[in-house]
C-alpha cells in the first residue's frame, strides 16, 4: 500500500465532515471535480472505500468513519501548531472565517471588516451568510453571529452591536385599501409575508406589551426566505411584513413603507459574535476579537 498524501487526507476529512463535495469544494476553494480525483487517488492507495456516495448523499464507510474519527483532532493539532506561529511575526495572518445570518452580516459585520482589513493587511475575513442554525465546530468556522437567545452554553459570546428590534411594516397604500391593525389579532384578517427558514418552518411573529405577549402564526399568499424580498413585497403592496427594523430602517425613512403596532414590537438580546470556549482560539481570531471589543467599533 503506498502512504496517502496529506493533502489527500485533508480532502477526505472536509468532505466526510460536510457530508457533500460541494460545500467541501467551497469551503477549500477549489472545484469538485478536483475533490473527486484527490477521493479516488486515496481510496486507490488505501484499497478500500472511505465514502458511500449517491446522487443525493455523502457519507462515510464504516472504515472512512474510523478514519475520520482518528484524523480530525490530528490535524486540529497540526492547525494549532502553525497558528502558534504566528507569535513568531511581528503581524499576525491567516483567514478567519465567520458564519452569520444575512442581516448581521450586512449591518453588523461588514461596517466593521473595512477598518479590520486595512488595519491588518495580512488578514482575510471570509463571511458566510446563511440563516441555518450552523455548528460552527463541526463546519470548521473561526465564529458565528446569532441573538444572544439562541446561543450554546459552551460558547463564549461577545455582544456585536446594540438591541434589536423587529417592526411590523407596510406600504401606505396597503394600509388604506384594507385598514391600519391596532392589535396583533388584527392581523388575522390581513395578508401577512411569510419568510421561510432554511429548515423549511416559517416565522411566527411575537409581539409584546405590558407584560403581555402575543404569538401569531402570519397567513398570507406570499411566502419567501429573505427579509429583503419581505421588504420589497411590502412595498409593493402585497401584504404586512415583520423584519428587523435594520432591514427595514431605509424604506421607511424614505416613506415607501409605514410602521404599525410599533408599541407592541420588543426589543431583543441583540447580535453575538460567539467561538468556541472549547477549542484553541487562533491568533487571527483572537485580533478580529480585540478589534471588534474596541469602544469606538
Amino acid at each position: 500500500m503506498k502512504s496517502p498524501q496529506l493533502a489527500d487526507l485533508e480532502v477526505f476529512v472536509t468532505i466526510a465532515r460536510m457530508r457533500s463535495f460541494r460545500k467541501a469544494a467551497i469551503e477549500r476553494g477549489v472545484s469538485a471535480s478536483a475533490l473527486s480525483q484527490s477521493m479516488r487517488n486515496l481510496e486507490s492507495r488505501l484499497g478500500l472505500r472511505l465514502l458511500n456516495r449517491t446522487t443525493r448523499s455523502v457519507a462515510p464507510t464504516v472504515a472512512g468513519e474510523e478514519l475520520l474519527s482518528r484524523l480530525d483532532p490530528i490535524l486540529g493539532e497540526i492547525s494549532q501548531a502553525i497558528d502558534h506561529l504566528n507569535v513568531h511575526r511581528q503581524t499576525p495572518a491567516g483567514i478567519v472565517r465567520i458564519n452569520a445570518p444575512q442581516p448581521a452580516a450586512e449591518y453588523r459585520l461588514l461596517p466593521l471588516v473595512k477598518a479590520f482589513l486595512d488595519a491588518h493587511p495580512h488578514v482575510d475575513v471570509d463571511i458566510v451568510v446563511s440563516g441555518a442554525m450552523v455548528d460552527i465546530v463541526r463546519e470548521r468556522f473561526d465564529a458565528g453571529v446569532r441573538f444572544g437567545e439562541e446561543l450554546d452554553q459552551d460558547m463564549v459570546a461577545i455582544p456585536l452591536g446594540s438591541l434589536q428590534r423587529y417592526v411590523l411594516v407596510a406600504s401606505p397604500l396597503y394600509l388604506k385599501q384594507y385598514g391600519v391593525p391596532r392589535h396583533p389579532k388584527d392581523l388575522l384578517g390581513h395578508s401577512c409575508i411569510c419568510i421561510r427558514f432554511p429548515s423549511g418552518t416559517t416565522h411566527s411573529w411575537q409581539f409584546k406589551k405590558a407584560g403581555r405577549q402575543v404569538t401569531i402564526v402570519p397567513k398570507g399568499r406570499l411566502t419567501v426566505s429573505d427579509s429583503h424580498c419581505a421588504i420589497q413585497g411590502a412595498i409593493f403592496g402585497a401584504g404586512l411584513a415583520w423584519v428587523l427594523e435594520d432591514v427595514a430602517r431605509d424604506a421607511l425613512t424614505q416613506g415607501a413603507l409605514r410602521e404599525v403596532l410599533a408599541d407592541w414590537s420588543p426589543r431583543l438580546p441583540g447580535w453575538y459574535l460567539y467561538y468556541s470556549g472549547r477549542r484553541h482560539v487562533p491568533a487571527v481570531l483572537r485580533t478580529f476579537l480585540d478589534f471588534i471589543k474596541r469602544p469606538d467599533a
